[in-house]
């Protein structure tokens, strides 16, 4: 499942990466034709305006799976992994609410707007909210998934919190626990071998 998500997250990353190209191209061409031609392109504005929000759900969608997002830590940090699993689910059912009342209200606009024609493009406006939808039905998996590792027993220690008040302090974390995952991995008396002969 994680390997699943993996892909899905990359391929989003990828499509991101695609809006992006596509946004720089038109504000730029269209900054150039402007002032250089005294003309330009008219759908650029609104294409740009709808691949910015795009782009914003959908870095969130990863973000989420990679809990990514910022939160403070410090009384969660300092919890016994009793209380840090309850924060983690109570949190997690929080997000789920959250993300239903988005999946609700995104739904109902992207089926009222169906018919409704964008000003300059003439695409539907149910395009714009649909991607409310995205956001909301891939959070919910994560989220799912999040609670039955939780409930399977297949969270670390060291992944029962999954928010921090800092990005640096996430990557460092983050690294601390794969130097550890890999101490644990390795057999005891097993010699380093990242250490110069030296060092062993």
């Amino acid at each position: 499942m994680s390997r699943i998500f993996g892909w899905y997250c990359r391929g989003l990353e990828g499509l991101m990466a695609v809006m992006l190209a596509i946004m720089v191209l038109m504000v730029f061409g269209n900054v150039v034709l402007r002032y250089g031609f005294n003309s330009g392109i008219t759908v650029s504005e609104e294409v740009s305006r709808w691949l910015f929000v795009w782009m914003t759900f959908l870095g969130a969608i990863v973000a989420v799976r990679e809990h990514g997002h910022l939160g403070t830590d410090m009384l969660v940090g300092k919890l016994p992994r009793a209380g840090k699993k309850l924060c983690l689910v109570v949190s997690h059912l929080l997000m789920l609410y959250a993300t239903w009342l988005l999946l609700t209200g995104s739904w109902q606009q992207t089926v009222i707007n169906l018919e409704v024609g964008a000003p300059t493009t003439g695409a539907s406006v149910a395009i714009f909210y649909a991607v409310g939808v995205v956001f909301a039905v891939s959070t919910a998996v994560f989220l799912f998934h999040d609670l039955w590792r939780v409930a399977s027993g297949r969270l670390r220690d060291e992944e029962l919190v999954m928010v921090h008040e800092s990005e640096e302090q996430a990557e460092i974390d983050r690294i601390n626990a794969e130097l550890a995952h890999g101490d644990a991995a390795r057999a005891p008396g097993t010699p380093d071998t990242n250490l110069n002969p030296r060092e062993r």
